[in-house]
């Protein structure tokens, strides 16, 4: 049986999620155009919206969001409600690999572990929750990284000096910054002993509904193990930061298709004019 779906509720998030850094205003003329919306029901659904507290008018007919997201946003960010939700998806990839695994946050200079799964087989690489990884030489960082603005990027690339841990290690810049770009593309990273010889690390992210990184996962464990199991390792990430986006944002509701159309040609239009381990 289909889930019963409320068409009013459903509507009130298409017209949050026309807020951008580029419109921070809109009025219910853009209601009524991207919504194909009359002009009482623009109306309606934006009086409505400021009487619950979610948007606040700036002037007549113009509205912004409110900083009751700002508010909601602190409590969802809280890592440790990240953490919570990635363990059962850490002690999953540890059960079936063998390795340890680890979940982690970025403070702007270096990783923080913010969730760890430790396997039950002697010799395994060790990780406590807190510990701070560099961000140059480790595969949760270099994904950090990959996935930073440009502008922050480059502010991090002038105020750290990389130390070179071993014959591996990233120290120059130009080949960091290739090797960042590489993540970007493939979507994942690789530690091949970069800060500790004979160590073997592979990273994905955990991304929200609109691309951006809050979290990432890892398996890492000795490269005598798991140098040859590359490919298994990444589709096990890949499965695990999938359900994990999937409880932190929810399955997202189907689009009509008057919406999934209007969606894509706003974005063509738009896109027209435009212990410690370090793994």
């Amino acid at each position: 049986m289909a889930p019963q779906i409320n068409g009013s509720v459903v509507k009130a998030f298409e017209i949050l999620h026309l807020f951008s850094p580029e419109r921070p205003v809109i009025t219910a003329a853009d209601l009524a155009r991207d919504l194909d919306l009359n002009a009482v029901t623009a109306h309606r659904f934006l009086r409505t919206l400021e009487q619950v507290g979610a948007v606040v008018a700036e002037s007549r007919g113009h509205y912004r969001l409110s900083f009751v997201f700002a508010d909601l946003g602190d409590r969802v960010r809280d890592g440790q409600m990240i953490a919570r939700l990635a363990q059962p998806h850490l002690n999953q990839l540890t059960d079936t690999l063998g390795e340890g695994a680890m979940a982690t946050g970025f403070n702007g200079v270096k990783v923080v572990c913010i969730a760890r799964a430790v396997p039950r087989r002697a010799l395994a690489v060790e990780v406590r929750v807190g510990s701070e990884l560099e961000a140059w030489c480790t595969a949760h960082g270099k994904l950090w990284l990959a996935h930073l603005p440009p502008a922050d990027l480059d502010r991090y690339c002038a105020a750290i000096q990389r130390q070179r841990f071993t014959a591996a290690t990233l120290t120059d810049e130009t080949r960091l910054r290739a090797e960042l770009a590489a993540i970007r593309e493939r979507g994942h990273a690789v530690n091949r002993g970069e800060r500790e010889e004979g160590l073997f690390a592979m990273a994905v992210p955990v991304r929200s509904r609109t691309g951006r990184m809050v979290t990432g996962l890892s398996l890492f464990g000795p490269s005598s193990r798991l140098g040859g199991a590359q490919e298994m390792i990444l589709e096990a990430l890949r499965r695990a930061a999938r359900r994990l986006e999937a409880e932190l944002y929810g399955d997202p509701v189907p689009a009509t298709a008057a919406s999934a159309e209007r969606t894509a040609l706003r974005r063509s239009a738009a896109a027209g004019s435009a212990e410690d381990v370090t793994a």
